[in-house]
């Protein structure tokens, strides 16, 4: 099997367009979405993304503390879903840019 490999990035890339738009409207029920993408991203890379795994990025510890906000987001501080979501997207922005390095 052949991968090509801009494809991955192409569908990722399409997916947070739609979730922009809609982190801007109402980022509480975008970020599900956004922590669904990274961490699929995430595996994609090969991260291990279990809380003992070490990375050299510290990706994975950022990827859970997010996580674990998504999964409470409805009792959280709107500060706390707001960071949720800066370290999110700066982990896509991360993966994306890595993907297009040749």
């Amino acid at each position: 099997m052949t991968l090509e490999p801009g494809l991955d990035r192409h569908e990722w890339e399409t997916e947070f367009a739609q979730i922009e738009e809609d982190l801007h409207e109402d980022p509480l029920d975008a970020l599900p979405e956004l922590t669904n993408l990274v961490e699929r991203m995430l595996r994609e890379r090969g991260y291990e993304l279990a809380p003992e795994s070490r990375d050299e990025t510290g990706f994975v510890p950022e990827f859970l503390a997010a996580k674990a906000i998504t999964a409470q987001r409805e009792e959280a501080d709107p500060g706390d879903v707001a960071d949720a979501v800066e370290k999110l997207l700066a982990i896509y922005e991360f993966l994306d840019s890595e993907r297009r390095a040749p």
